[in-house]
């Protein structure tokens, strides 16, 4: 109760103006799954730092995000929105790519730009490139935007040797494909990148940006989407060979390095107690990769599904002397996390349907979520078949359920891409609070009680699904040879010639 007090009496100095607006740090990892962090129960990854913001923060058990692979999910995540509404579906935006997250679409760096905020993004975009960079984090409210476009495997052989001191890659594989680059705003700063001090560019970036907003006493938003833990993972020299886990702890590690750079970072330039740090994934681990694909501990299959391994992921609050450290079992997602940071910073909501809620409840007393329901749509998500389950409450109906190839490789049947689509009607029910791995279907003809349940479920579903208006297909624009990056547009051929 104190410590909301004493934010209250904050928010109330800022409404005056006698004190300082909190700056956000958001990190997004990439295809992390629930158990693999330490903090998350994990025996051997070594995340330090992570496990520090967990220690001294509020960690959550039932935060997800919207969608079980990455580009929709980044969509989500910066506009509030499901990625239904934006367009960006089905599945991921590739280098050349034609279409990309809509520039009226609204990001939580426009949310905060009004309010005077530095704005800056580092590491993997993945909403789009477009004709000269149109879709780049620059057009859509950041000030500054250190990374990769793409995906970092989106590169000759899906980069699966690129990566030094290996092997370089070689043979048909190459043809075709354009090396990945690393941008700086629009311009190509190398190509390829070098793998090895990508990290390094990145920490440097960051600590530049803090201490500048500091020494200017203005506040910030730096959102970090990390390359790290995606398959094929690489680390620098700091981390490589590291971990007890081989490369996927490796990566894992130098991601956590970069985390205790920032915090190192807030800590010299006076900020970490006006800072809010949030911590989350993109969607669950890519259980084909093995031990290269991180695990989804307790819960059921992973990447591509929309079981709870594919979407419920580590999340953590942490914000030294406003938020106590603890545990919340609250429902909450990416969605969330626009409205509470323009809350917390005193800014307008876009004015369009938002599918999150402010979390600033939960953060800052552990009370009570907003909302209780969770949608979960798949890779490829339409009308016809609309979302695949729903959350109310504790119990999850699966109205359809389906496989994927990104979760191949483990014994459960119901994981790997041979389990084709299959509608269950009455729905597939489970109660997450007692069966969080989602193997023990209830039945409703034992149960009569709950009958009233999946009539109440039905008609969240109906109301919700009213509200949808699936916006134009961005990914179905298709791809244009053309539109991918290179540092040198008019060399010839292309796209060998695109190195510099």
């Amino acid at each position: 109760m104190a410590l909301t007090l004493l934010f209250l009496l904050n928010v109330g100095l800022l409404c005056s103006g006698a004190a300082s607006p909190p700056n956000f740090v958001l990190l997004f990892a990439d295809d992390l799954g629930f158990g693999d962090l330490g903090c998350y129960g994990h025996p051997t990854s070594l995340t330090p730092n992570l496990d520090r913001l967990a220690a001294g923060g509020l960690r959550f058990t039932d935060f997800y995000c919207t969608s079980p692979v990455c580009s929709p999910s980044r969509a989500s995540l910066l506009t509030g929105r499901y990625q239904t509404r934006s367009g960006i579906y089905p599945g991921v935006l590739y280098p050349g790519s034609i279409g990309g997250l809509p520039l009226n679409e609204t990001t939580i760096a426009e949310v905060l730009k009004p309010q005077g905020y530095a704005t800056a993004a580092m590491g993997k975009w993945h909403l789009g490139f477009g004709a000269n960079g149109m879709f780049l984090p620059t057009n859509q409210g950041f000030d500054q935007y250190l990374g990769i476009p793409y995906s970092h495997d989106m590169g000759p052989c899906w980069n699966l040797t690129c990566f030094p001191p290996d092997v370089k890659c070689f043979g048909l594989c190459d043809v075709g494909t354009v090396a990945v680059p690393l941008m700086y705003n629009k311009v190509i700063k190398e190509q390829p990148v070098n793998f090895l001090t990508l990290e390094k560019a990145y920490s440097d970036f960051a600590t530049d940006f803090i201490t500048t907003s500091a020494q200017k006493k203005q506040p910030f938003f730096l959102y970090y989407p990390s390359h790290h833990t995606h398959y094929p993972q690489y680390a620098g020299a700091a981390a490589a060979g590291k971990s007890l886990r081989g490369p996927y702890g490796d990566a894992l590690l130098e991601f956590d390095n970069t985390i205790g750079n920032l915090l190192t970072t807030l800590e010299k330039t006076g900020v970490i107690n006006n800072t809010l740090i949030f911590f989350t994934s993109d969607n669950g681990p890519e259980l084909m990769r093995m031990s290269r694909g991180g695990i989804a501990g307790p819960l059921k299959c992973g990447k591509g599904t929309t079981y709870e391994g594919g979407m419920r992921e580590p999340a953590i609050a942490y914000w030294p002397g406003v938020i106590r450290r603890g545990v919340t079992h609250e429902i909450a997602s990416t969605l969330d996390i626009l409205p509470t940071i323009a809350n917390l910073a005193g800014a307008k909501l876009p004015e369009v349907m938002l599918d999150g809620a402010d979390m600033t409840d939960i953060l800052l007393n552990q009370g009570k979520s907003k909302k209780e329901t969770m949608m979960f749509y798949p890779t490829d998500p339409s009308e016809m078949y609309s979302m695949f389950a729903l959350r109310l409450g504790k119990y999850k109906a699966h109205f359809y359920t389906r496989g994927a190839t990104h979760s191949g490789t483990t014994p459960d049947k119901d994981c790997p891409v041979f389990a084709v689509l299959k509608a269950h009607d009455p729905p597939l029910l489970f109660d997450l609070e007692t069966d969080p791995s989602e193997n023990y279907p209830i039945s409703a003809t034992q149960r009569p009680d709950l009958q009233e349940l999946l009539k109440q479920i039905q008609k969240v579903k109906e109301q919700f699904e009213a509200t949808m208006v699936f916006g134009e297909s961005q990914i179905s624009k298709g791809t244009d040879v053309n539109l991918e990056p290179c540092c040198n547009p008019q060399c010839s051929p292309k796209p060998s010639c695109c190195h510099c």
